[in-house]
């Protein structure tokens, strides 16, 4: 068997149960290290049983259900390649622009080389807060998770690509209330309603962790309770951003007036690429 039909099959297999023909690729190109272009270099070339086998089994794992991210254990974020265990979220293209549109916000309001006091609420994976500390390696970033499993991933992430990130374990801004205060607070964090969370896809519901998920009843819940934090863990002059699920844009603006209404906030509602209401930021002062 070549490698081109190895990959006929599991295209062919995968679409038959509705997954992405395109995982087979990224099995394979994990399985023998292999970049895409060294794959296509490859693609007539005869594939060992061993591995054939190793990429049938593991085609099957994710048409059960199981991600191909978790099979791999890895996913890309900002053009860097983060470890991810079932114990974290998978981070997704849009929280890419969450971190975009903060650096762009800190520089506005800060300038380019002003070093800050970042804090990364509900960190699982470290995606965000490893990414600001690389790309704005002038400021200190402060992640907090309730989950110890999570920091663990979150800590090699950061260890990996050298990182300066302070990691902290506890419940949303709770640490830090009347002990420290943050120029920039960042997060996304579980925004799906309760009711909504059984409903979602099946490599999402039954893999991907239900404390990053699960917003409460109507999905506001973790907004709430953050943003009636933010008094007492924000500088004078602050920057706020968050991702919110599509529709939430509006009411999550609105707690973060409501719980800051003796300073003047800023808030705008950007959406994604796919044009869905995705980040609230707010500038505070």
């Amino acid at each position: 068997m070549k490698v081109f039909e190895a990959l006929k099959w599991a295209s062919s297999f995968l679409s038959e149960h509705k997954r992405d023909e395109n995982a087979g690729e990224l099995l394979l190109c994990h399985h023998l290290n292999w970049s895409r272009s060294k794959l296509l270099a490859e693609w007539r070339s005869p594939i060992a049983t061993d591995d054939f086998l190793w990429l049938e089994q593991q085609v099957r794992r994710h048409v059960q259900g199981l991600p191909v991210q978790y099979i791999i254990g890895s996913e890309m974020f900002y053009g860097r390649c983060f470890t991810v265990t079932p114990a974290v979220l998978i981070p997704r293209p849009e929280t890419e622009e969450l971190v975009q549109g903060i650096l762009k916000l800190k520089k506005q309001r800060f300038g380019k080389k002003q070093s800050v006091d970042y804090c990364d609420i509900g960190t699982g994976s470290g995606a965000i807060a490893t990414t600001l500390a690389l790309e704005d390696n002038e400021s200190h970033v402060t992640a907090v998770d309730i989950s110890e499993e999570a920091l663990a991933v979150a800590e090699k992430n950061a260890q990996y690509y050298d990182a300066g990130v302070t990691f902290i374990q506890g419940d949303l801004l709770t640490p830090f209330v009347g002990t420290k205060r943050f120029d920039v607070i960042v997060s996304n964090p579980p925004y799906i309603p309760s009711r909504d969370v059984d409903t979602l896809a099946d490599v999402v519901r039954d893999h991907e962790p239900r404390l990053a998920l699960d917003g409460g009843e109507d999905g506001l819940a973790l907004y709430r309770r953050l943003c009636s934090q933010l008094p007492k863990v924000i500088k004078e002059k602050a920057i706020v951003g968050l991702e919110v699920g599509s529709g939430q844009g509006t009411a999550v603006a609105e707690l973060i007036k409501e719980y800051l209404r003796h300073k003047q906030v800023q808030t705008q509602i950007n959406t994604d690429i796919n044009g869905h209401e995705r980040m609230v930021f707010a500038s505070i002062e």
